[in-house]
């Protein structure tokens, strides 16, 4: 990409838009069934200190910093890679961006699988299937060699049509719509579940803190992990996200607000989650066997279970498709510009290959082989590398010029500082979830 020259010309029409779009990317499995089970696992409130801190840190300086390259170019990765790498008289940009975009297609394939297990729980629940057959062999029947076909189908099919809309009349409308109600739901399943009995074990897992936990290296390699995982980051996602914003736009503000959300949201599915589990004496766990064998087995013991699993598995279905819509843009975005492809024909391409591939990851124990290779080896390297040309190749003047449009009052003058360490907590990130074999 040649400097000063741009390359989409789509934009959010309002600043709820952008941050809702970007919640929506933000907020995703992670939140939900790997959040409330760390937290207990690490010493309650006291991980909160850590997760707190770095969550402000990455939101601060990482979220910020990929929306502002994003939008000081108007480019998806290779645009901006090769805009940012040419400041420095050199080419290549547009070949190293496209790592970044292959991380997020890696997720993108596994986590399509996930969203059509969540789409036949939801179904399953308004017919009453998940509530009248054993969670365990449900699941079983599912998560099997070629179990989701359609289901899967439907969840691409449906997120390549909300991109073929466009930015402001897919992305936009589609996260406005979708967001707000997912809050809504989740406050409503955690405000009916403080009434079970037996459910404070749960608030005091969540909550009660063991201070010798902060002592201990793991707590804060989790926390960090926790937090950067959950905002997106990824080099690549956010950074097409920042692409479409406008001139008027205060990245920083957005930024913060994206972190404060996905907080709350992580925090309303411990509320509605762990207090769920301890009423019933069910042993809390993570990943998918706590949100498609441990929860219906909560459900189908609880008043009006059915209602509650609806309202559940809908909203996590909301979560996984802003989250998806994210991925796939970013990559349907690198293939069209690379090719000169048209919009629908891009994302059309893009959604038949994560279905494809997709359709072979299907089973429980291929789909998490999968994921944990992309998400320990190869989309954190992406996002190094996209943290590494935002502020050591571009560097921090063009960076600081783009985040004060917009904005009145100045960045914090250690932002500078911050940026470097940003830098260096992303390496740690990707080399520490390779020693431990996946942080986040």
């Amino acid at each position: 990409m040649r400097q000063g020259q741009r390359c989409s010309n789509s934009k959010f029409n309002s600043s709820i838009g952008v941050i809702l779009a970007a919640v929506g990317s933000a907020v995703g499995m992670g939140n939900i069934w790997l959040f409330p089970y760390r937290v207990g696992q690490y010493g309650g409130g006291a991980f909160l200190v850590p997760y707190f801190l770095f969550v402000a840190l990455f939101s601060y300086v990482g979220l910020s910093g990929e929306f502002a390259l994003g939008r000081l170019t108007g480019c998806g990765t290779r645009g901006a890679f090769d805009y940012a790498l040419q400041t420095r008289g050199r080419r290549g940009g547009s070949l190293i961006g496209i790592l970044p975009v292959l991380g997020v297609l890696g997720i993108a394939i596994g986590y399509s699988v996930v969203v059509g297990w969540v789409l036949n729980y939801t179904v399953g629940s308004l017919t009453g299937a998940v509530l009248t057959t054993d969670a365990a062999d449900y699941f079983g029947t599912l998560a099997v060699s070629f179990g989701s076909v359609p289901w899967h189908l439907i969840a691409v099919t449906a997120t390549a049509v909300i991109l073929i809309l466009g930015v402001s009349a897919g992305i936009e409308k589609i996260s406005k719509f979708m967001m707000p109600v997912f809050f809504l739901l989740f406050l409503i399943i955690a405000v009916r579940v403080a009434l079970l009995p037996g459910a404070a074990a749960g608030y005091r897992y969540l909550l009660a803190p063991d201070w010798s936990f902060l002592r201990k290296p793991e707590t804060w390699v989790m926390a960090m992990g926790q937090a950067f995982f959950s905002l997106s980051i990824n080099g690549a996602g956010m950074l097409i996200y920042g692409s479409y914003m406008k001139k008027s736009e205060d990245i920083v503000h957005h930024s913060v607000m994206t972190a404060l959300l996905d907080t709350l949201a992580a925090l309303l599915a411990g509320f509605a989650i762990l207090p769920a589990v301890f009423s019933f004496g069910i042993a809390p766990n993570s990943g998918p066997a706590l949100m498609f064998i441990t929860l219906p087995r909560v459900f189908q013991q609880m008043p009006g279970g059915r209602v509650l699993a609806v309202l559940f598995f809908l909203s996590v279905l909301f979560a996984g498709i802003t989250s998806l819509i994210n991925m796939l843009e970013a990559v349907s975005d690198c293939l069209g510009q690379g090719l000169g492809l048209p919009r629908t024909l891009s994302t059309l391409l893009v959604g038949a290959v994560v279905f494809g591939v997709g359709l072979f990851l299907e089973a429980l124990p291929d789909m998490g082989a999968w994921m944990d290779l992309i998400t320990i080896y190869i989309a954190p390297f992406g996002a190094v590398l996209g943290a590494v040309f935002i502020y050591w190749v571009l560097g921090l003047g063009p960076l600081r010029q783009e985040l004060m449009l917009g904005r009145e009052r100045p960045l914090w003058r250690g932002f500078g500082l911050l940026a470097h360490l940003y830098v260096v907590l992303t390496a740690a990130v990707w080399v520490l979830g390779i020693v431990y074999g996946g942080i986040g």
